[in-house]
């Protein structure tokens, strides 16, 4: 069995999720080197893996013909440069989502991993959580007859902490939070409809965090922090210099099926949670939690009155981080590479979501009108098989 050997760019941070997952030399998958500008991050990963090279330029571990495989797990704003020369150097690469910024510089990787005949992943969990998958199949199933419309609500306690301290906090780094927080729900709206969004229009502003007490503007990196008390923002204090993203944002959604999706995201909730609602022609079905004591409540039979649910299903986690999503989105990244296998996410289905947040924002900071999703090159739809949502 021929061993695929890693090398990770960006270890630090979320970095280390796939530190811990992915050498697993008995299984033929080995982490052979790491880059990353931070200093601490380079002694530690060398320390863990002292039989590892290890770089501060991301293009010195390009070239070491050591590495078969990358992991990019960097802001997203070095996500297409990354890439294309990871692809250009003849790696097979797995990109934290977002793909990209934006639609061009999302086609720049695919057309990089074509000409280069490389295998392109994007790290897409959502569609590993269990909850996800169970209202997948109860929908496929026919429970709730055709589907035709689905809101999704996503509460974010933890905005303040992790988006409007560090780099997430301007445009020119994420697009807005829309595309870089909500690319994940946008996925998964499709994925459970089981078709792409084709106009879109979209409502937000930035309400809360323009009017909280900022840090000095002295070049010093922000950081994201992880506080309960952090609450209410008003508060707070440690803000970014530069705020010029939305803290809610609302997309209304028109799907290829003719079904429609609303998506609503707001960043300065007390509570933490996505509650996807999908109704079809026979019932409706809605998730009450995404990880521990996840419930997926079913409706089938008409009453007058809100009712108890017809069934209610719990969902367990999985062990691992994300309700145990990121071990299983490795294991099936792993699998791609080494044995061909069909990959649970299509850099189609990553990039049209990316597609759906630039619009979105695009029409909400306009007029709020509707705009179409532009159509894809047919030779990146063909190379990538882009009708398998």
């Amino acid at each position: 069995m021929k061993t695929v050997r890693f090398g990770i760019i960006g270890i630090s941070g979320r970095g280390g999720v796939y530190l811990d997952d992915n050498h697993r030399p008995e299984e033929g998958f080995e982490i052979v080197a790491g880059a990353d500008i931070d200093a601490d991050a380079r002694e530690k990963f060398q320390e863990r893996f002292p039989h590892a090279a290890v770089y501060s330029d991301y293009r010195e571990l390009l070239n070491d013909p050591d590495v078969d495989a990358v992991f990019i797990i960097t802001p997203d704003f070095l996500h297409r440069e990354m890439a294309v020369a990871a692809l250009d150097a003849g790696k097979d690469v797995c990109l934290e989502k977002p793909i990209a910024l934006n639609m061009n510089d999302g086609i720049d990787i695919c057309r990089a991993a074509m000409r280069n005949r490389r295998k392109l992943y994007l790290t897409h969990n959502m569609r590993f959580f269990p909850v996800i998958r169970k209202m997948h199949s109860l929908i496929k199933s026919g429970m709730i007859g055709v589907p035709q419309v689905l809101w999704c609500r996503h509460f974010i306690n933890y905005g303040g902490d992790a988006y409007f301290r560090d780099w997430h906090s301007e445009r020119k780094n994420t697009c807005g939070l829309l595309l870089q927080k909500g690319a994940h729900d946008i996925d998964i709206i499709h994925y459970l409809m089981g078709s792409y969004t084709t106009s879109v229009s979209g409502m937000g502003m930035l309400s809360v965090y323009d009017k909280c007490r900022r840090r000095a503007d002295d070049g010093t990196p922000g950081k994201a922090v992880w506080d309960e008390n952090n609450y209410p923002p008003e508060d707070c204090e440690g803000f970014s210099p530069c705020i010029d993203v939305e803290d809610h944002n609302m997309i209304m959604m028109q799907l290829s099926s003719g079904a429609q999706a609303c998506y609503m995201q707001c960043h300065y909730t007390p509570d933490s949670d996505r509650n996807y609602t999908v109704i079809g022609t026979r019932g409706r079905i809605e998730n009450i939690g995404v990880g521990e004591g996840a419930k997926i409540l079913l409706w089938t039979d008409r009453m007058d009155k809100r009712k108890e649910p017809d069934a209610i299903f719990n969902v367990k986690p999985m062990p691992g981080t994300h309700s145990g999503a990121d071990p299983l989105i490795m294991k099936d990244f792993r699998e791609y590479i080494r044995d061909n296998t069909a990959p649970a996410v299509n850099p189609v289905a990553a990039l049209i979501a990316v597609m759906v947040g630039e619009k979105g924002h695009e029409s909400m900071r306009g007029r709020g009108d509707r705009l179409d999703i532009p159509e894809l090159p047919e030779d990146i739809m063909d190379y990538f098989g882009g009708d398998k949502i």
